[in-house]
Parts: structure tokens; sequence; C-alpha cells
């Protein structure tokens, strides 16, 4: 069985994926935490890895960046390859002053602007939650292992924010009680798609940059410096 996007075997894939954007970090991760990780689609360069992690069958696969991209390959997932969970592990932009270069969170709702419901399911919706069931398990492993996070609310955004003419602007459109920890492109689509496949997903990031933070972590340190969140994402589905 493949798909336009993936070249996989419906065996190929494991229930439960990791998805990070970045293709390298999906082989990062399958070359440095997974045993006997074989790479099993390299359609237009999106990597994705089966293996075993300690013990368990996972497969690691990248999403590219922004809604569109992540739509399009965990709705495949979901709806041709049998897959049950997926955890989004990425950056994000702090949006509150507390957070610190590499902190996690760990999105509990997630808001945009995005037509992408309406689009794909003719729906006016623009806040989604996640799976309160990954949710747990992910709090529980981080509980037990000693990792600290932050839950809380995130924006997902059509363009990158550093970008934007006057992310103020951007941030007076939230839902007054929203109240956003950080910013990323991913989540929306993702947290959509599971809902409207009756799927589980779930989105935890590390934070790369802020306009509290004077530093910003280089592309070197955005593939290789996020280990922390990713023993934390692997470590999760060993419970599931």
């Amino acid at each position: 069985m493949s798909t336009p996007h993936n070249e996989a075997n419906l065996e190929d894939i494991a229930k439960t994926v990791i998805m990070p954007g970045d293709p390298l970090r999906a082989q990062y991760i399958a070359e440095n935490f997974l045993e006997n990780a074989k790479l099993v689609n390299q359609v237009r360069g999106m990597y994705a890895y089966t293996g075993i992690y300690q013990g368990k069958e996972l497969t690691i696969m990248a999403s590219g960046m922004g809604m569109p991209s992540m739509g399009i390959y965990s709705y495949e997932l979901y709806k041709f390859y049998g897959v049950e969970n997926i955890i989004r592990i990425g950056s994000c932009g702090g949006y509150q002053p507390e957070l610190k270069l590499f902190d996690i969170v760990l999105s509990e709702k997630v808001f945009s602007e995005s037509n992408f419901a309406l689009t794909l399911n003719n729906d006016n919706c623009h806040i989604v939650e996640a799976s309160q069931e990954l949710n747990s398990k992910i709090k529980d492993t981080a509980k037990e292992t000693g990792i600290s996070f932050v839950s809380g609310n995130t924006v997902c955004t059509d363009c990158f924010d550093v970008y934007m003419t006057d992310v103020n602007q951007f941030l007076t459109r939230i839902p007054e009680d929203f109240n956003p920890v950080s910013a990323e492109m991913e989540a929306f689509a993702l947290f959509y798609v599971a809902k409207v496949l009756h799927k589980n997903a779930a989105c935890l990031m590390s934070v790369v940059d802020s306009k509290y933070i004077k530093e910003i972590a280089t592309p070197e340190e955005r593939q290789n410096g996020l280990n922390t969140m990713i023993k934390l994402a692997l470590d999760s589905t060993l419970t599931i």
C-alpha cells in the first residue's frame, strides 16, 4: 500500500507515531533512540523510520512545516495506515515571560485563525483540543521521570510569527480568555484531523525563541538540542 505522499507498506507503519516537523530530526531520533530502525518512506524527502524503542514498535515520521503539510501526513497515517496515536514534537515561540530556552510545553487546546477546518470539513472551527488520554500519559511520564514542563493553551499560525508585520495585532484577535503560552505552526491541523477521524493526538514543544529571551536557538540546536522533549515523547508511548 502507498499514497501519493508515502511509499511505506501498511505493515511498515506502527500504530503510534512520533512526528517532528524536520526530516533530519526524524533521522536523528531514529539513529539515536531506536533499535533496528528501517527507513520506510522518503517521498519528497519526508523521512519515516520504524523501529523498536524499549521493546515497543514506533514510527518516527516528519510532517514538514505548516498546517497543510501536517494535515496531509497525519490524515494519511490515520486514515490509510491505521495509526491510532500521533505525538507531534517540535519547536515553539514562548508567549510567557517565565518560559526559558528549551523549556517544554504540552498543548492542551490550540487556537488558529486558519480556515483549515472549514476547508477540510465545512466546519467553522478555530479551537480544538488535544487527546486527554495522550496528554494524561505524557503528564504521568513526566512526573515519573522528573521532567519539568508547562501545560497550557497554544496558538497555531499560518506564518512564522517572528515575520508578522505586527504580532501585537494578531494577539488581539486571540479569544480573550484563551491565554496562550506559546505558538507553533502545525498542531491545529493535527488535532483537528484526529478529531474528525476519531484518533488521538498530542503536541510537545521546546521553546526556541521568545520576545522575552535575547538568545535564539541555532538550526543545529533546534535539530539536536531537544533531547529531553524527545525522550519524554518516546517514554510516554510505552504505556499506550
